[in-house]
C-alpha cells in the first residue's frame, strides 16, 4: 500500500489533461513534493510543485531527471503519443518508432534510471499508463506499445515487488483529454480515472481498470480471437 501523504511524486506528461490531475490530486492527499516533467516544463503556482525540464525520449534527459530528482518515492509514467495513423501499412517508419520509443522504451528506462531511487524509498510505487489498447489491437502501433508496456510492468512489478516498490498498471478507454479530442464515444473524466488510480495505490491494488469498455475487452480475452474482433470471418466449422 502507498499512501500519498509526504510522498515526492515524479509525474511525466504533466502538462497534459490528465497529468495535470495527477498533480492536483497528489497535492490534495498530501504529496509533500511534486515533481511536474515535461518537455517545457510550465509553472505552477504553488511551491510544492517543481516543474522539471525532462524529453522521456532522450538518454540525458533521464539521467538529469533522476540526478535532480533523487528523493522521489512515486514515480507515474503518464506520456505518451498517439500515431497519425492506426494502419501499420500506410504508417511512415519514423512514426511507427518514435511511438514504440514514447510508449514502450522511455517508461522502461525511466524506471530502471529510477529504480535505485525507488528501492531506497519508503512506501516507493511506480504507475504506468497503459489503455485499454493493451489488450486490443485497434490502435495499430499504439496498440503494440501499450501491449509492450503492460508486459514490462508485469515483469517490473515482480522485480520491483523482493525491494518494496508497489507497481500498478492503468488501463482504460478514452479519457475527456486534448489527446482523444477526435475520438467519439463515451470518455472518463480524468479527475475519476487518477482518483482511481490514487485509490488503487492506497489499497494495495496491482491494477486500475477504468471503464465497462475495458472491463469488456479484457473478459473476452480468455475467449476465441474472433469474439475479440468480431469483423474477422467466423472459422469454417465453428459453431454460432
Amino acid at each position: 500500500m502507498t499512501n500519498l501523504t509526504h510522498a515526492v511524486v515524479l509525474i511525466t506528461g504533466a502538462n497534459g489533461g490528465l497529468g495535470e490531475q495527477f498533480v492536483h490530486q497528489a497535492l490534495a492527499r498530501g504529496a509533500r513534493k511534486v515533481y511536474a516533467a515535461a518537455r517545457t516544463p510550465r509553472e505552477w503556482g504553488d511551491d510544492r510543485v517543481v516543474p522539471l525540464a525532462l524529453d522521456v525520449t532522450d538518454a540525458a534527459s533521464r539521467t538529469a531527471a533522476a540526478e535532480a530528482a533523487s528523493d522521489v518515492s512515486v514515480l507515474i509514467n503518464n506520456a505518451g503519443v498517439v500515431p497519425p495513423t492506426a494502419s501499420y501499412v500506410e504508417l511512415d517508419e519514423t512514426d511507427l518508432r518514435s511511438t514504440m520509443e514514447t510508449n514502450f522504451f522511455a517508461p522502461v528506462l525511466l524506471a530502471k534510471a529510477f529504480a535505485p531511487i525507488l528501492r531506497a524509498a519508503e512506501n516507493a510505487a511506480l504507475v504506468d499508463v497503459h489503455s485499454v489498447a493493451s489488450w486490443s489491437a485497434f490502435g495499430g502501433v499504439y496498440s503494440a506499445s501499450k501491449a509492450a508496456l503492460w508486459s514490462a510492468t508485469n515483469a517490473l512489478r515482480l522485480e520491483l515487488a523482493p525491494d518494496g516498490v508497489h507497481v500498478v498498471g492503468v488501463h482504460m478507454g478514452y479519457v475527456d483529454t486534448p489527446m482523444a479530442a477526435g475520438a467519439h464515444g463515451p470518455k472518463l473524466r480524468p479527475e475519476d480515472l487518477v482518483g482511481a488510480v490514487y485509490d488503487t495505490l492506497a489499497e494495495g491494488g496491482y491494477e486500475v481498470i477504468g471503464d465497462d469498455l475495458t472491463t469488456s475487452v479484457k473478459s473476452a480475452l480468455s475467449g476465441p480471437i474472433e469474439s475479440l474482433y468480431t469483423d474477422l470471418p467466423t472459422p469454417a466449422g465453428a459453431t454460432s
